[in-house]
């Protein structure tokens, strides 16, 4: 017991250290961004400086109360890439970092209230369904007349008087518990199988059935509000599920036939998907037009930064639309270049790499896949926003985790961090599953 008590107190003295690392980069960032644009340092440094190592120590000390064994990494790297995120959003718009500056406080205060929450997250396999129910209801409320909100051709905001939100951002948490609870009990009747089509193996009906049409509703009305890019997330998230759960390739061979079958049927549904995928084809010929012409901007941008980047307020990212949301990775390459770019991959791979390792540590099934899908959600973004501004892939419209600007995707993944180092708490203080 003195052994995991000592283990814990050292993975808390090391997120505190890793901590202050990531406010130093932060702080050291905005500094740098002032004096490119002047000889004095900025009249808010006092009360910047305050807030961020206010809501830094805020989370370290719910951390340290509330789940005394967890990971030590897991909330130093959320912390700096948010840091660097709040100081590229402030270089492109000062009105936007304020705004960002108080999303990024509530985000900090759902972290606490989800550790305060969830003291133990096997309590949640009791309301597998109930979060199925929450998260359809979620997703369709931008459809609700006068409440759902059309912004660039896609309907999925909502609003309550002035505040504007995105439902889809908590619905994919919701989405994830109710797949983790579903999977947990009818993994080995999915695994197994119940009757035979030749050498394939196939459930019954009654047991994979309601997992496809909560999915399939879900992706529909994603489809009918035009968010492609939460539609692929879903899509490549319950099918990793799937996976994970029952270790059957025959499900992943299945979801692969399943895209391929709905990306083409989207490419010639909706013009804006053609004009995704003609751009991502050859972007030149469209470079005056909105097909071809953000990512052109983007490819300059990588350019100009090359390896050291331009520094911090020293480019012009702001020629780059939606800098600030969908391309603030080609804005970060800019000024911090190649290394900089290379940096936020690296943090990233950190971040998953830890959540996956929480997930083969836990030891009860819900909390592994429960674990695995929040990682994956977090991984899979990543790759899929990152990918579109590179032209590895054809682009769609996602926020860069912890980093963009978007208070509604920001504070759900504070809860899905919250939900990790609940998680990996777990995996020191709970016994195994019998």
């Amino acid at each position: 017991m003195i052994s995991v008590v000592t283990a814990g107190r050292k993975r808390r003295n090391t997120e505190l250290g890793l901590g202050f690392l990531a406010v130093v980069v932060t702080i050291g960032g905005y500094i740098l961004l002032a004096l490119a644009n002047g000889p004095t340092l900025p009249p808010d440094l006092g009360a910047l400086l305050a807030g961020i190592v206010g809501l830094y120590v805020i989370a370290h000390l719910a951390v340290r109360r509330l789940a005394p064994h967890a990971d030590g990494t897991l909330l130093p790297l959320a912390a700096v890439l948010n840091g660097i995120g709040f100081v590229t959003i402030t270089r492109l718009d000062r009105n936007l970092a304020r705004i960002q500056s108080i999303w990024s406080a509530v985000g900090v205060a759902a972290f606490v209230l989800t550790l305060l929450a969830v003291r133990r997250v096997r309590t949640l396999e009791r309301y597998t369904y109930t979060f199925a129910l929450a998260a359809l209801g979620l997703l369709l409320v931008p459809l609700v007349p006068h409440l759902g909100l059309t912004v660039n051709g896609a309907r999925i905001w909502a609003h309550l008087g002035p505040l504007h939100f995105q439902p889809g951002e908590p619905a994919k948490v919701l989405w994830v518990a109710f797949f983790a609870g579903y999977l947990t009990q009818k993994r080995e009747l999915l695994s197994a199988g119940s009757r035979s089509i030749g050498r394939l193996r196939l459930p019954a009906a009654r047991h994979l059935g309601p997992l496809l049409v909560t999915w399939g509703v879900s992706i529909l009305v994603l489809v009918f509000e035009r968010d492609l890019g939460s539609s692929l997330l879903f899509f490549a998230v319950f099918a990793s599920m799937l996976y994970m759960a029952t270790e059957r390739s025959a499900y992943l061979l299945g979801s692969l036939a399943l895209f391929s079958a709905g990306a083409v049927t989207a490419y010639h549904l909706f013009g804006h998907v053609r004009d995704r995928v003609q751009g991502w084809l050859n972007p030149w010929p469209y470079r005056t037009g909105p097909k071809g012409y953000q990512i052109i901007q983007s490819w300059y941008a990588f350019a100009a930064g090359g390896v050291y980047g331009k520094g911090i307020g020293l480019g012009i990212p702001d020629r780059i639309p939606y800098a600030s949301t969908d391309f603030i990775f080609a804005a970060i390459g800019e000024e911090l270049g190649l290394i900089g770019t290379l940096a936020i991959v690296a943090c990233f791979l950190l971040l998953v790499g830890s959540g996956y390792r929480i997930a083969v540590e836990s030891p009860r099934p819900f909390s592994k896949l429960f674990a695995a899908g929040l990682t994956t959600i977090l991984g899979l973004q990543t790759f899929i926003i990152i990918g579109g501004v590179t032209r590895m892939i054809p682009l769609t419209g996602i926020t860069l985790p912890f980093v963009s600007y978007g208070g509604s995707s920001l504070v759900a993944n504070f809860v899905i961090l919250a939900l990790l180092l609940r998680m990996s708490d777990e995996c020191v203080t709970d016994e195994p599953a019998r």
